[in-house]
């Protein structure tokens, strides 16, 4: 197994628990309380959709150790900019200081996945 695919994996395995951790957080501060989201609305497919979201990260971990490397290369990029982008574009969503410093953190591991994946040679 080479060097990278092991720094790959852990990367998505901090990045999840980043994301852990914020949800933690959230719940323990009282800044997410059954009130504060409508998603009573939500339909089986949007919660299938952000469980899909979700699973991606975790899916990351195991794909980067077991797909061969230009495969591998390729996926991490694009999913660690996804993840990137999607995050950025939430960030301001968030009320919380911690949850900001949170997001920046992953928004980090997103850009050391992308980096470690592209001079992966």
């Amino acid at each position: 197994m080479d060097d990278v695919q092991i720094r790959l994996s852990a990367i998505w395995v901090a990045l999840m628990l980043v994301y852990l951790l914020g949800d933690v957080l959230r719940i323990f501060s009282g800044d997410y309380q059954r009130g504060d989201t409508n998603t009573s609305q939500f339909t089986q497919a949007m919660w299938f959709g952000i469980s899909v979201l979700m699973v991606i990260p975790i899916l990351m971990v195991v794909l980067s150790v077991t797909l061969d490397r230009p495969v591998s290369r390729w996926a991490n990029i694009i999913v660690a900019i996804f993840f990137f982008l999607f995050n950025l574009i939430g960030l301001p969503t968030y009320p919380s200081a911690y949850d900001k410093f949170l997001i920046v953190v992953g928004l980090g591991f997103n850009v050391l996945t992308v980096w470690y994946a592209w001079n992966w040679g």
